[in-house]
Order: C-alpha cells, then structure tokens, then sequence
C-alpha cells in the first residue's frame, strides 16, 4: 500500500497546460478569422504575381536600354567612320588653295613658283604632322621587311642587308604601315 503523506509524482512528460479561457462576448470564432491573421494562398499568390510583374517590367526597361546603349554606339562608330577624315581634309584645304593660287598667276618667274611650291610642301608637311602621318626614310638603316619594299640588292661598300638607296619613301599612319618605303638594300660584294 501507498504511504497517505506522500503526494503522488506527476511524470515530467506530462505537462498541465493553460486552460482555454473563454472567447470575448460578441466574438466569432470561425475560421474567417484565421484568414484575417494569416494570408491565405490567393493572397500570396496575389502578392507574388505583383512582385513578377514588377520583375518582369524592369527587366524589359533594363533590355530595352541595353538595346539604346548599343544602337547609339552602333551609331556613334558609324560616323567615326564616316567623318574620321574630316580634321586631314580640313588641314588639306590650305594646300589646295596654294596649289591653286600658284597655277592662277599669268607671269610667274621660276624663283617665285619654286618660293610658292616649297611654302606649299611645308603646309603638306604640317597637315601630315596633325594627323600623326611620318614619313619612313630609311636610308643608311637596317632593311625592315616591315616597313620597306626591297626592288633590288645591290653589291655596296655598305653592310649587308643595309638600305643603300630609297626609291620612294614610306609613310605610316600611327605607326602603322600604309606604304612601305621601296628600297635597294646592300648585299656582299663577291670575291
């Protein structure tokens, strides 16, 4: 038999829980109240179908930027290319101006048409310089296959392979070769 002074264990899996207190007068407890707390699925469904559209529209304001960007540079590479040679054509005006004058002069002496020519090769020379055109005069140096145009080898008291006449000089364009100069380079003299 049990001993009467002691009070019977409760197990500590066994928890007493509040008792449920009683809804307020006038209060509905039906499920519709539970929607009020909580969204239901067509609301979130609502709330994520906004959420995509907004999305949606940004993503095709972000592409049809890209788009402009790209038209507009498509643009701006087409009138580089159209009008690169604007600045040339305008530092060549001057020289065809002084061609035009000398050739419009009735009695024109030697001495004054050699004077109007060489003021018009140095207005040449300058439009040249503007536009980052140098010239390629390689007499005395190392043949480049790069820059010069061999016509012949000739046997020369200069070292081999050695430019020893420029037939016409080269020209490059920012360092880059747009006539190679055509040259006679030296070869050995034979014994």
């Amino acid at each position: 038999m049990q001993d009467p002074n002691l009070t019977p264990e409760i197990p500590p899996a066994v928890e007493q829980q509040p008792a449920p207190q009683a809804a307020p007068a006038g209060a509905d407890a039906t499920p519709e109240t539970t929607v009020e707390v909580m969204p239901g699925l067509e609301e979130a469904l609502r709330i994520a179908e906004l959420k995509a559209a907004e999305h949606h529209d940004a993503w095709l304001r972000a592409k049809a930027e890209g788009e402009n960007i790209r038209r507009r540079a498509q643009e701006d590479i087409a009138k580089a290319s159209k009008f690169a040679a604007e600045k040339f054509a305008t530092s060549m005006l001057p020289v065809k101006d002084s061609l035009e004058a000398a050739l419009s002069v009735e009695n024109q002496t030697v001495e004054k048409l050699r004077e109007g020519v060489e003021l018009t090769l140095r207005q040449l020379v300058s439009a040249f310089e503007g536009a980052n055109l140098a010239e390629e005069n390689p007499l005395g140096q190392k043949f480049d296959p790069n820059k010069h145009q061999a016509i012949s080898t000739v046997e020369a008291d200069a070292e081999p392979n050695t430019v020893v006449s420029v037939l016409q000089k080269g020209y490059l364009l920012n360092d880059r070769v747009i006539r190679p100069a055509l040259v006679m380079v030296a070869k050995a003299r034979s014994q």
